[in-house]
């Protein structure tokens, strides 16, 4: 099939996106978590609404866009060479155990390492990030603006997001934040790596870095990025929203050499 799908499919893969986001919504502000698991440790989660989600969500696709692959953070699958599907039902389990209305839902499709489309969704404020290769970013249908005031542009005065490696700092992590704090630029770590990325797609703060890139949990909102012509780069320095290994990087264009340089010396550091 290539690198690519036909135009009808694409804007039906946009509309499943966009209902996914909606049932995904419902789901976790509605449903009882039910049972609390713990998976590789007991700061990593999972309830029963990561898992009524994602089910809701390959019922779907299967409905709507049949022979579409999909690979779930809970029920796992294998990527083929055709369309496929990278679900993560709920972004940020710990803070919805803890109560704490700072989670997301993750969606996006891709052709090998092409993204076509991708869709991040707050139900704490009801907030819907598309993404669609080729037609940019919207907000709740409102689209992105491409123009970012000065002082989201910039590191100085500026706001970094990042994200801990599961419930640990992340190699380098300390040094970043040093190099960050003498630059003046503040940094948040909320719970959701999916929405810090998401957040600078929406014209939010100035860049986010995660330091392992995972597609389930990722690369809508590292895609919604570039649509929405943020700086993405792997740590190679290469624009890719689809890193095959490491860490990402988004930021606006004006701070992004800066913001990579410190990232990497904050790597050689540790």
């Amino acid at each position: 099939m290539g690198s690519t799908v036909p135009p009808e499919e694409l804007a039906e893969a946009a509309r499943v996106a966009e209902e996914a986001a909606g049932i995904a919504m419902r789901i976790v502000r509605a449903a009882p978590l039910g049972v609390v698991q713990e998976k590789a440790h007991a700061a990593d989660l999972v309830t029963d609404v990561d898992r009524a989600v994602e089910r809701e969500v390959r019922a779907l696709v299967a409905d709507r866009l049949p022979g579409h692959t999909v690979v779930g953070e809970e029920f796992g699958g294998v990527a083929t060479d055709g369309p496929t599907w990278y679900c993560d039902p709920v972004d940020g389990t710990t803070n919805l155990v803890a109560g704490l209305p700072w989670t997301s839902f993750s969606l996006a499709l891709a052709v090998g390492a092409t993204p076509l489309v991708g869709v991040v969704a707050d139900p704490w404020r009801d907030e819907v990030v598309l993404a669609v290769a080729g037609k940019g970013v919207t907000v709740n249908g409102r689209p992105v603006p491409g123009a970012r005031p000065a002082h989201r542009a910039r590191l100085s005065g500026g706001v970094l997001l990042t994200e801990w490696a599961a419930h640990r700092p992340w190699p380098g992590m300390a040094q970043l934040l040093a190099a960050l704090a003498d630059r003046a630029c503040t940094v948040r770590v909320m719970g959701s790596g999916t929405l810090a990325l998401g957040h600078v797609a929406a014209g939010r703060g100035t860049g986010a870095i995660i330091s392992e890139f995972h597609p389930e949990d990722h690369l809508a909102a590292a895609f919604a990025c570039a649509e929405a012509g943020l700086a993405v780069r792997d740590e190679s320095g290469a624009q890719r929203p689809f890193p095959d290994r490491g860490g990402i990087l988004v930021c606006a264009p004006e701070a992004a050499d800066e913001l990579f340089d410190v990232w990497q010396e904050a790597l050689r550091a540790w």
